[in-house]
């Protein structure tokens, strides 16, 4: 991960920091420190390293923010691929998402709750009878974890309550991309108040917000329009699926062709200059794929005696998804195995034809295109 350092892992669960949060780290450290020491100043020196300790709890609580959404994702066994802290706190990396609306509120709720807790726990040792710089640290970790469940249940993506919003919407509708399209507005409008209030305190015209209120206004308004984006792209992928995006001609030869006659009919002089082909048995069923570099392994005077099928890799080493698959979860496959293309078949292995990333953008285009026609 570019900026970001590993510093452990717990239940498998990778954790990062990202460089920006030594800097957090550091001002958090400076500033609590010279608050207890001013409070405190029988502490002396030993003010700063309760300061350090108090920001090093700080973070841990976020940490166990992010680990409450990672647990639920996880009872939903959805993959939890790390936890990174940087400078504005912290988040789970998902490996998908859930499958349910209600499933959706539970792994976003989750995070607050964990916080919610800890300021009950916190609030319950300030009251037992403390006192002195513990005391001050307690408050200070009490007040934090409240705000930290507060802040992120606000009704906005990319907030913890933006994304309950969106399982409310998404189980109102019925399509999840129009809860993140909901969630996402909500989450742009924070963004302007937040970078408004920010702009206003620094011309002096209110006292309301600081410089952090900008800066966290931007970091939600860059985020929210990055979801108002997957949203739009969701909607254009619903009802489609991986058939509707297939080559329409697609690279596939047959399995008793003879080397000679392959290079032949569909090597040389072939505009689409394709370096694989998918191979079918004589009932249509894939059972390989072809690299046309695989004719250099085969002396050209023996063109005529080798087929196809004895050159060819099986088809169970190839990627592929079901006709009837839906495209968004194509997509998000492509994207997850970092591969080009997938082989589409029907239910009974039939071939359908080759999927790639270019063919599902250029499906997205023609629609777009007919539906301004027809507008």
């Amino acid at each position: 991960m570019n900026g970001n350092l590993r510093v452990g892992s717990l239940f498998g669960i990778p954790f990062f920091v990202n460089l920006s949060w030594f800097l957090v780290l550091g001002l958090v450290t400076w500033d609590y420190g010279s608050q207890l020491g001013f409070a405190f100043p029988q502490l002396g020196g030993a003010a700063w390293l309760l300061g350090l300790v108090t920001a090093l709890l700080l973070f841990a609580s976020v940490l166990a923010h992010e680990l409450g959404h990672s647990f639920v994702a996880l009872r939903q066994g959805i993959p939890v691929n790390s936890i990174t802290l940087f400078i504005f706190g912290g988040l789970a990396s998902l490996g998908e998402e859930s499958k349910t609306p209600a499933e959706s509120f539970w792994v976003a709720i989750a995070g607050p709750l964990v916080s919610l807790l800890l300021f009950g726990v916190f609030f319950l040792v300030l009251n037992a009878g403390i006192s002195g710089p513990l005391a001050a640290v307690v408050s200070v970790l009490m007040s934090i974890n409240l705000a930290l469940a507060l802040f992120n249940l606000l009704p906005g993506l990319p907030l913890d309550g933006g994304n309950v919003l969106k399982a409310l919407v998404w189980k109102i509708t019925g399509k999840p991309y129009r809860g993140i399209a909901f969630a996402s507005r909500m989450g742009q409008l924070l963004g302007w108040i937040g970078i408004s209030l920010g702009l206003l305190n620094l011309l002096g015209v209110s006292s309301v917000g600081n410089i952090w209120t900008l800066l966290i206004g931007w970091f939600l308004l860059q985020n929210a329009n990055r979801y108002a984006q997957a949203a739009s792209v969701q909607e254009q992928l619903s009802g489609l699926t991986a058939a509707d995006a297939v080559l329409p001609n697609s690279p596939i030869v047959s399995a008793d062709l003879l080397l000679r006659e392959f290079a032949n009919q569909y090597v040389i002089g072939n505009p689409a200059n394709w370096r694989k082909y998918l191979v079918t048995d004589s009932d249509g069923q894939l059972i390989g794929e072809i690299e046309v570099d695989a004719l250099k392994t085969i002396p050209t005077n023996d063109w005529w005696n080798v087929q196809v099928r004895e050159l060819m890799r099986p088809a169970g080493q190839l990627d592929t998804v079901i006709a009837t698959q839906p495209l968004l979860e194509v997509v998000t496959l492509l994207e997850q195995k970092r591969i080009p293309t997938l082989v589409v078949l029907q239910e009974n292995g039939a071939l359908v034809g080759l999927l790639e990333k270019a063919s599902v953008i250029q499906l997205l285009q023609k629609r777009a295109e007919a539906k301004m026609a027809a507008a």
